[in-house]
């Protein structure tokens, strides 16, 4: 199946970020989006544990060991960046600055509900800050696979593992393509080089919907 890397996806949905926003990317493939060029917009981007203001993830032999993102990679910094308390961080997101958060999820539903939450003995997936996140952003993106290593859809009805927050999801990228919770479906926004809508449809367990 043709589609787009995990990179890519991040592209795809950093070039929805506005000038001026206040990102906050999450752990896992969200912090991909501090590496995409957006070219003249400025965008400062919200890392929880402090950082605000960074940019690149860094290749190894450039890095600095004590700088990093939400998801411990080693980050550059932009001009007029700052590192705050981790409370204050957070003072940040509970007070409404945040633009847009862009978080990981397992599941996501047509009605903009997600999951997050570890399940079971799986690696990773701890909800961190994400509800205060989800309930204090004023958009709420999600990047994910379409499907999960067993081909089991993540775009679905509703959610079936435990929600962390409720009816807060405006857009969703996956390898397959850019989608929009529409209610009772998916609204398909881009779909990614070489995936049909037909493929996208088998993949995904809620109706699809022109966009």
């Amino acid at each position: 199946m043709s589609g787009w890397d995990r990179q890519q996806m991040a592209d795809r949905l950093a070039r929805e970020f506005q000038d001026g926003w206040i990102v906050n990317l999450g752990v896992g493939i969200p912090t991909l989006c501090s590496n995409t060029d957006i070219g003249d917009r400025d965008i400062i981007y919200h890392a929880e544990n402090g950082v605000i203001g960074y940019g690149p993830v860094l290749p190894p032999g450039q890095e600095d060991l004590h700088l990093v993102n939400a998801g411990g990679q080693n980050v550059s910094l932009r001009p007029g960046a700052a590192i705050v308390h981790h409370a204050d961080s957070f003072a940040i997101i509970r007070s409404g600055r945040i633009d847009v958060t862009v978080m990981g999820a397992y599941e996501v539903a047509a009605n903009g509900d997600f999951a997050n939450w570890r399940i079971g003995d799986a690696k990773g997936g701890g909800i961190g800050g994400a509800m205060d996140l989800a309930a204090c952003a004023r958009r709420v993106f999600i990047i994910l696979e379409h499907t999960t290593r067993t081909g089991e859809p993540r775009l679905l009805r509703a959610c079936n593992l435990p929600v962390t927050t409720r009816g807060v999801v405006t857009l969703v990228a996956t390898n397959l393509g850019l989608f929009a919770p529409a209610g009772d479906g998916f609204a398909v926004r881009e779909l990614a080089p070489g995936v049909s809508f037909e493929t996208a449809q088998t993949a995904t367990g809620a109706p699809l919907l022109p966009g």
